[in-house]
């Protein structure tokens, strides 16, 4: 029996390959999400310093690939054998083998996440072209809610392809009609910017950042206008509750900004696998 043929009949066979597949791909993402925002650091300077005459001293190279990983600490490179996926981590008790030095939590948990969104990705969609778009986009999301989190940051370098690439995919139907993808792109960011300035006129203040706007139309571009109403609503529900929570239960100050990009990934995801009962009864409930 053929590989494709083996994966479409079996479905847990293809959501098992899909994980594994998605732990490797979760190494990767750890390297994007701590590379990805220093190397734009760099272009920002020297943008900065090309406006002002002015001239930086050189840096080594530095991108995706290049140099090897390292420890922070002790900047000893990683081998091949430090380098599997969670089993690393486990094997070497969380340290580094050389200085003893803690390794993050973040590496395993991106690890585990990546693998375990992409089995249910392949499960729920199964073998075939909708699967393997909707895993570029898991992994995608995945990668901006951390850089958010981390850096308050949704790098465009990230969301404009995958913007574009909803709205391509929708040329093939595979998710929405191309009407709705476009829609979809520019009512979720219309909605959110109109957000951002009612409360910047009315209090002073950003309540957002302009990279929420782009991921929200992203993920219209995706879905479709109909299924904005289920992100915004579900992205702002549990912010809100989140929120309340840090506030009460660990004194988080209210000033202290706290990142929408993962809500929004978090419910666009959802909505991806889950969302048309939603936005078959909303619909139902606009045309009564």
């Amino acid at each position: 029996m053929e590989i494709s043929a083996l994966l479409t009949a079996s479905p847990g066979w293809f959501a098992l390959m899909a994980g594994l597949l998605g732990l490797i791909v979760g190494s990767f993402l750890n390297v994007l999400i701590y590379r990805l925002p220093i190397m734009l650091e760099r272009e920002w300077r020297s943008q900065c310093a090309e406006l002002l005459s002015q001239t930086l001293p050189p840096e080594p190279a530095f991108n995706l690939w290049w140099p090897r990983s390292r420890c922070p600490h002790c900047q000893h490179p990683i081998g091949a054998a430090e380098n599997i996926p969670v089993l690393s981590y486990l094997w070497q008790h969380g340290r580094c083998r050389h200085c003893r030095a803690p390794i993050s939590l973040q590496y395993p948990l991106v690890e585990i996440l990546s693998g375990v969104l992409a089995a249910l990705t392949a499960w729920h969609f199964g073998y075939g072209w909708q699967a393997l778009a909707a895993l570029v986009l898991t992994w995608g999301l995945l990668a901006l809610s951390v850089i958010d989190l981390q850096r308050q940051l949704l790098p465009d370098s990230l969301t404009l392809p995958l913007l574009w690439l909803g709205i391509g995919l929708a040329l093939l139907g595979l998710f929405t009609d191309l009407r709705s993808s476009v829609l979809g792109a520019m009512a979720g960011y219309l909605s959110l910017w109109s957000v951002y300035w009612i409360f910047r006129l009315l209090t002073g203040k950003e309540g957002m950042g302009q990279g929420d706007f782009k991921l929200l139309a992203l993920l219209g571009a995706w879905q479709g206008w109909q299924s904005l109403p289920a992100i915004i609503i579900g992205s702002a529900g549990v912010g809100a509750l989140l929120g309340i929570a840090l506030i009460v239960g660990r004194g988080w100050k209210r000033d202290v900004p706290l990142p929408y990009g993962p809500f929004l990934a978090a419910a666009g995801w959802l909505t991806l696998l889950w969302g048309a009962s939603f936005n078959e009864a909303w619909l139902r409930w606009l045309e009564w």
